[in-house]
């Protein structure tokens, strides 16, 4: 490995740190909510809202990091990104009021969704597509590591030191990991910000209608949003589920939630075999079937133990197939691909919510077993779709290739 491949490796590394301190801040509240509903003498209800401010701030500021990310480095923003989540998280740890412990958490949120979306874009404009997807697959493990501990670091904090040495912590991880990705940001070449100039020297306005003026990204915008809306819709009411039928408490329900983390590594691990030997086309389309199976699995599972392969399974299937579609989202428009990435994660985010809402709707009217089924019908439908339209995409870019090296 020469030194420009240890630089980046290096860098990316930091990324993938602050990829896991910004997923593990989004989770880190499920488990303290009735905690924090004895200190403020609330309800866990009204306490909820530290959560949904979070996510709130977190899936609509990223459309703005884009730019921002053009205008003043991707790399550099995401170090001070990542400082200012430290002084909003220690805001969070002294809060003297649930209101106040409220701003703190949309602060915190409105800071950390640049955190990802920049990172990807920093990988699209310094690694070569051929090698692209494996590298996000790299970058992924920290933030999967993130979505596996957040709640595990939560709720050890709650049961020994309480909930505010949770947050101290947190902010601890922000701390480190900020000041090594500015430094990074000034020491290593890679890191280098290149003035933009055309499309990306524009405003916020223009470089979205830049971005939706382009096909292919208008079909990876949609599909990503759709695929945010089944797995997350549904994976939300998986906890509720075993509850119900089988008795089990919701911290051992939502602990086999691990489990789809589990199998997001287990795709980390795989990823460069997988890639190789199936391709893109491959990926999308065997990762919306292995979702499918593992939404038939929970449905007809007879017993609890169930939800463990199935949950391995469908977080297997579904980095399978959101890997895919993360690398096409920084190639999709290219000349703006910091606004591209955002707006990727942006849809991911309203796909996510959206699908909350619909599947309480069907939970509520059909029963797991509607919801289950729906979601195991319509994720191989949709990698089958990915898939198709991925074949069209690459059979157009060769023939444009062709038709541009014709004399």
């Amino acid at each position: 490995m020469n030194t420009s491949e240890r630089q980046h490796r290096r860098a990316l590394t930091l990324l993938s740190a602050a990829a896991f301190a910004s997923a593990a801040s989004a989770r880190l509240c499920d488990p303290m909510l009735p905690d924090l509903a004895r200190s403020f003498g609330s309800t866990p209800a009204a306490a909820a809202q530290v959560v949904s401010a979070f996510a709130i701030a977190y899936g609509l500021l990223q459309v703005f990091f884009g730019p921002l990310g053009d205008r003043f480095g991707r790399y550099r923003l995401v170090g001070w990104a990542t400082l200012v989540c430290t002084g909003a998280s220690l805001g969070a740890a002294l809060a003297a009021s649930l209101d106040w412990l409220t701003l703190a958490r949309l602060l915190t949120g409105a800071s950390a969704g640049g955190i990802i979306p920049l990172s990807m874009a920093w990988i699209g404009d310094t690694v070569p597509y051929e090698q692209r997807q494996t590298t996000l697959a790299r970058f992924m493990s920290g933030q999967i590591l993130g979505v596996i501990g957040g709640q595990l670091i939560g709720g050890f904090f709650v049961d020994t030191l309480g909930w505010r040495w949770a947050f101290a912590f947190i902010a601890l991880v922000y701390l480190v990991v900020g000041v090594l990705v500015v430094r990074e940001s000034r020491a290593n070449p890679s890191t280098r910000h290149v003035r933009p100039t055309g499309a990306r020297a524009s405003g916020v306005v223009a470089q979205v209608r830049a971005v939706f003026a382009v096909g292919w990204a208008r079909i990876v915008l949609l599909a990503v949003c759709a695929e945010g809306l089944v797995t997350f819709g549904a994976l939300a009411f998986v906890p509720s589920y075993l509850h119900e039928r089988f008795g089990l408490s919701l911290t051992m329900a939502g602990g086999l939630l691990a489990f789809f983390g589990l199998g997001g590594l287990g795709y980390i691990l795989a990823a460069r075999h997988l890639i190789r030997r199936l391709g893109e086309v491959g990926l999308a389309t065997f990762g919306g079937v292995v979702i499918g199976l593992a939404w038939l699995l929970l449905a007809l599972g007879e017993g609890w133990g169930w939800a463990m392969p199935a949950s391995l399974l469908a977080g297997l299937g579904f980095y399978m197939l959101h890997n895919t579609l993360q690398a096409n989202g920084t190639q999709m428009a290219p000349h703006v691909r910091g606004a591209a990435v955002s707006l990727f994660a942006s849809a991911f985010y309203l796909g996510q919510s959206v699908g909350v809402v619909l599947a309480a709707m069907l939970f509520a009217r059909g029963g797991a077993g509607a919801l289950f089924g729906a979601a195991a019908v319509a994720m191989p439908l949709l990698g089958v779709a990915v898939g198709r339209a991925l074949v069209l995409h690459h059979r157009h870019e060769r023939e444009s290739r062709a038709g541009a090296a014709a004399p």
